[in-house]
């Protein structure tokens, strides 16, 4: 059992949720706040996705993180900063036409998904480690073995500590070729992520196999979507690992109540004390993950 927790509040993600629920941030201003909000929560990490303002749409424009990470820093909380690097991997295909991208397709190569990586050099930064079919209909996630070499040799030049997003057993696979190839500095950081269709199940005996498969010395966290996230908080912490939770993954507190970002942080801590463990602060964290100083 893990008896000192990093939490990690996933903000916002990029998937079509705001209409779903008032409290997904969505401007510069709303993403930051509700940053704060969750460090000031427990949450020693945030993770960010920016949307497009108008749209409420996932988006990949530099000035927007620009101005999250700038807000967040002005304020003087201290939580370690974790932007997606996951952006510009979507392809929708069309049934009649396969070799015709259709709308919804934003699908660019390894290191042009890497800009704002480069000019904001966050703590951390993720890699999705592998191609998936993402839910029904015709859209697929694109991580090809070039895109994500390319992409962590670059993010390693940076000094950047990626942490490597797995969707399934054959993307840890490849991550941990990634390691032995010497593409990923130690210790390796690994997101085990449960419950997204069609990749991992959200079933324990799954997260168990997958943390049987982590290389000797990384550190790893896991999460799994909807109802899924508090209980998978406690089976991440009793198999040694990190959690993450919020509005990314999950919208709800409990049925029907709908939550925020700082509630879904609280929730987890009082989960995790009444387990026993102790909540990691920012310092904590980066001691523990291995985190440059900057």
């Amino acid at each position: 059992m893990n008896n000192e927790v990093i939490i990690t509040a996933a903000l916002t993600g990029a998937g079509d949720t705001v209409g779903k629920s008032e409290h997904v941030p969505v401007t510069p201003e709303q993403i930051a706040t509700s940053a704060v909000d969750a460090a000031n929560a427990g949450a020693a990490v945030v993770h960010i996705h920016v949307r497009n303002v108008e749209t409420g749409q996932g988006s990949r424009e530099v000035s927007l993180y620009r101005e999250v990470v700038e807000r967040i820093k002005d304020t003087g909380v201290d939580v370690v900063i974790n932007l997606t690097a996951g952006m510009g991997g979507d392809l929708v295909i069309d049934q009649e036409d396969p070799l015709k991208p259709v709308d919804g397709t934003d699908l660019v190569n390894g290191l042009d998904r890497l800009p704002h990586v480069e000019e904001l050099l966050p703590d951390i930064c993720t890699m999705d480690c592998g191609s998936l079919n993402f839910g029904e209909g015709s859209q697929l996630y694109i991580s090809t073995p070039d895109m994500l070499r390319a992409g962590a040799k670059r993010i390693q030049e940076l000094g950047v500590k990626p942490e490597m997003e797995i969707f399934d057993t054959g993307q840890l696979w490849f991550a941990t070729k990634l390691i032995e190839e010497g593409l990923i500095d130690a210790p390796p950081l690994f997101q085990l992520c449960m419950g997204i269709p069609y990749g991992a199940p959200a079933d324990p005996g799954v997260l168990q196999a997958m943390v049987n498969m982590l290389p000797e010395g990384a550190n790893w966290a896991s999460f799994a979507i909807g109802r899924n996230q508090m209980p998978w908080v406690a089976q991440s912490a009793l198999l040694g690992g990190q959690v993450r939770v919020g509005l990314e993954d999950n919208l709800y507190l409990s049925k029907g109540v709908k939550a925020t970002n700082a509630q879904l942080v609280e929730r987890a801590v009082t989960l995790l004390e009444s387990m026993g463990s102790r909540i990691a602060t920012p310092d904590q964290a980066r001691a523990k993950l291995g985190l440059r100083k900057r």
